[in-house]
């Protein structure tokens, strides 16, 4: 097994440059072409007709009490719950809009619910059975079901975990970040173990099948000591999925980053011995490593996903299944099909005023050409499965030559028509998918608009 001290400094000052996460393809900044209501209807139509399909629903709720200054979601701070009720008669009317004009969504099975956010636990146990139940009333749910909601332990009670349990969800994300507390006071988020462990039993005694961590290695003053806490708190614990993301530092995004002292932020190679030293961990302890930030228990359906090579990456991150359709509702909620993707407007009284007059809440999207088609299942190849493979032998050619550096530096190889990442290269994933990425390539930005890559 690699230890942290095992790693090349030269490689990570190399390599460590801005590129995407490639939750989509093309990213987000690159997408050019919206849709309009008319065609990003007909684009759910067509693949909903198909009577094989399945479909997914993000529904997102930005309201949170506090801010919490590593985020980078699309948040409402307020600790006015008067907003809940308008909020979700807005989410029910949007819902409506589609049911009415995309008939089949009542037909094809709901294979996976995600509540996200924000805080999705904002709203009171009362308020999420309000609005799911009438949801649930009109969609027939796949045999296999899978809910799940994201929630601030802080924020949640036993009553929410209660309703959501009897309407069908079965896995819960906690948002933890770090255990300690120096490192939780500069991120504005005081969150003392025992307060974790509780939710956690809760979910489990009423009988939630996954429970997922969510921890961020970098973040200002976080060290091998520290990490070394969380870590041993974590297993303490024992989720049956850890997500350990990198901190994702764009303060040109969220201003509230600009609270960070830059000497205070790990960096390079001391940020990454910091994933290094937790993985090292994980993996001892039965973890198996899922993608480039997930890890799950052996018997867990997201490491049985990558042994039976069925994990997708969406804008949800890693999943155990593909759905066709990914149908987003709420402020600044994202929806795919293969044919394009769809975003609703991130302003809430933008999004309120065109559901009053009836429309689709769209701000942006784009369709996707013949070519963005096959380069995002490359993309999506590499990131899922850590190999991929070539169209063609002149794209082989072109890689060779993109990639020569990685090549000559062990972190990926290509033979027999295939682009292969090494176990030495599994740090720098982000960077190889950057082939794939024709628009990247052809309009470079001249600004940063992307995080780190490590």
């Amino acid at each position: 097994m690699t230890s942290p001290s095992d790693f090349n400094k030269n490689l990570f000052a190399k390599y460590d440059v801005p590129a995407p996460r490639y939750t989509s393809y093309p990213t987000v900044p690159y997408w050019r072409e919206t849709p309009t209501e008319d065609v990003w209807l007909s684009h759910l139509k067509e693949t909903l007709e198909n009577v094989k399909t399945s479909w997914s629903l993000y529904v997102h709720i930005p309201f949170c009490e506090t801010l919490c200054t590593f985020c980078g979601c699309n948040t409402i701070i307020t600790k006015d719950h008067k907003k809940e009720t308008p909020y979700l008669e807005e989410l029910l009317k949007e819902w409506n809009l589609y049911l009415d004009q995309v008939p089949e969504l009542r037909e094809r099975p709901l294979q996976n619910i995600h509540l996200g956010g924000g805080t999705p636990t904002f709203f009171s146990a009362e308020h999420l059975k309000d609005f799911l139940t009438p949801l649930f009333q009109q969609i027939k749910k796949a045999s296999h079901f899978e809910g799940s909601v994201e929630v601030d332990p802080r924020r949640t009670t036993v009553d929410q975990l209660a309703v959501l349990r009897e309407l069908g969800f079965n896995r819960i994300s906690l948002g933890v970040q770090d255990f300690n507390p120096e490192i939780q006071r500069l991120v504005n988020r005081m969150q003392p173990f025992d307060v974790t462990k509780k939710i956690t039993d809760e979910a489990r005694r009423l009988g939630y099948e996954s429970v997922n961590f969510d921890l961020i290695y970098g973040l200002a003053k976080q060290t091998l000591e520290t990490m070394k806490v969380t870590v041993e708190k974590t297993l303490e614990i024992r989720p049956d999925r850890i997500a350990l993301y990198s901190f994702a530092l764009v303060p040109w995004i969220k201003p509230a980053q600009r609270l960070f002292k830059d000497e205070d932020l790990p960096t390079g190679k001391a940020k990454r011995d910091l994933y290094e030293y937790a993985r090292s961990e994980f993996l001892k302890a039965g973890y198996v490593e899922v993608g480039m930030d997930h890890f799950a228990l052996a018997d867990e359906a997201l490491a049985r996903a990558l042994k039976n090579k069925t994990l997708h990456r969406n804008f949800m991150g890693y999943t155990d299944h593909r759905t066709d359709v990914l149908l987003g509702l709420g402020v600044s909620a994202i929806s795919e099909t293969p044919k394009s993707f769809h975003q609703n407007e991130k302003v809430l009284a933008k999004y309120q005023e065109l559901l009053v007059a009836g429309h689709i809440p769209t701000a942006r999207g784009h369709l996707l050409s013949e070519e963005d088609q096959v380069r995002r299942e490359q993309i999506l190849k590499l990131m899922t499965q850590s190999e991929v493979r070539f169209v063609s032998p002149e794209q082989q050619e072109h890689a060779q030559k993109f990639l020569a550096e990685m090549i000559q530096d062990g972190l990926v190889e290509i033979a027999k028509g295939e682009l292969k990442l090494t176990d030495k290269g599994r740090p720098f994933l982000r960077n190889a998918c950057l082939f794939f990425d024709e628009h990247l390539k052809k309009h470079r930005p001249e600004i940063q608009i992307f995080s780190k890559s490590i």
